[in-house]
């Protein structure tokens, strides 16, 4: 296992202040390079079809600006397919899209796009990116992941941490171990274990105890603790709590 947990830092909600009001500030490129300097291994982007943060520019500029690895979010279209194999980030992850949804809710349906992901992969793979599917940390989806030819698995972490804000300790008891089972399952098999979605100082540091995780991405919380200490300081206090997640590891 890793020793070093990484954080990727997603800065699409940077976007989403930017478009409120319309314009070129506040820019998520500038973000993004502040949160490399800040301690950030990467940065996460999500480009969605209705462009509702993050825009194409966004991405062309974040490809050729930044010295950290960029993992682009993606639904499995035709669209998304032909900026990924034109970009070319370091790694693409797949994940489920729908235009009512406030952010993306649970984890991609791997059975049944099954179908749409087999070329999909086989498309980014030729283009030199690496391929994660953000999934439910279940034993059936990782291991059809592994199938498809992914190199990582993205755990969604987001029912878990809905459960600790609402104070369900059983759920959230139940949602961990779910979660330390899925990560070790998918390491057994070869797979890259990642993990996001809700995550928060407190979540991080118990998740970060989970040794076969080997990086989180995380965007919403830290962007909006940003908002309050500045982005370098919320950084500084994940990576804080990240480090002592893993210093509790057997």
């Amino acid at each position: 296992m890793s020793a070093k947990l990484r954080l990727g830092v997603n800065i699409d909600h940077v976007a989403t202040v930017r478009n409120a009001r319309g314009g070129a500030r506040p820019d998520p490129v500038r973000a993004a390079l502040l949160a490399i300097e800040s301690g950030a291994d990467g940065i996460t982007a999500h480009l969605r079809e209705d462009r509702r943060h993050i825009r194409d520019a966004d991405i062309a500029r974040l490809k050729a600006e930044i010295s950290k690895p960029l993992n682009f979010e993606m639904a499995v279209t035709d669209e998304m397919l032909a900026i990924a194999a034109r970009t070319r980030p370091h790694a693409c992850c797949l994940v489920p899209e729908k235009r009512e949804e406030r952010t993306t809710e649970g984890g991609l349906d791997v059975q049944g796009q099954k179908a749409a992901l087999i070329p999909a992969i086989a498309k980014l793979k030729a283009a030199g990116s690496r391929i994660s599917l953000f999934i439910e940390p279940d034993e059936a989806p990782i291991r059809l992941s592994k199938e498809l030819g992914a190199d990582i698995v993205e755990l969604h972490t987001g029912t878990w941490c809905h459960a600790v804000e609402a104070g369900d300790a059983t759920k959230a008891e139940a949602e961990f171990q779910r979660l330390k089972a899925g990560a070790a399952f998918g390491a057994s098999i070869g797979l890259e274990m990642h993990a996001g979605h809700g995550l928060d100082y407190e979540t991080a540091e118990k998740l970060a105890t989970v040794p076969e995780f080997v990086e989180f991405n995380i965007g919403h919380f830290i962007i909006g603790e940003a908002i309050f200490v500045g982005l370098p300081e919320a950084i500084r206090q994940m990576r804080a709590a990240m480090d002592r997640g893993v210093a509790k590891r057997a």
